[in-house]
């Protein structure tokens, strides 16, 4: 019984030492890390997107297989017809 005793400081020692290493070797590392180099955002403005567009003259390329076409030019667009959204209003 008196083995057990003196067992239990020890190991509770030892777990205290083990969580003191663990964040004092936290904080060193967390100082000794590169900080990265932050600059303001720049807004996105429509020349950095590569939308389909509709214009005169542009060649309609010729492809064969799959293939990601970058800013494509719309030919046809489909059936435009609107349906208009008739629902009631809130409960009365």
């Amino acid at each position: 019984m008196t083995a057990i005793c003196l067992e239990i400081p020890t190991m509770v020692w030892n777990f205290v030492v083990q969580i003191v290493a663990s964040l004092v070797l936290t904080a060193i590392s967390y100082a000794l890390s590169p900080k990265p180099k932050t600059e303001a955002p720049k807004a996105a403005g429509l020349d950095d997107f590569d939308l389909p567009t509709a214009e005169e003259g542009r060649p309609i390329p010729v492809v064969f297989g799959t293939v990601l076409l970058r800013g494509p030019n719309v030919v046809w667009a489909g059936d435009l017809k609107v349906d208009p959204i008739r629902k009631k209003g809130g409960k009365k």
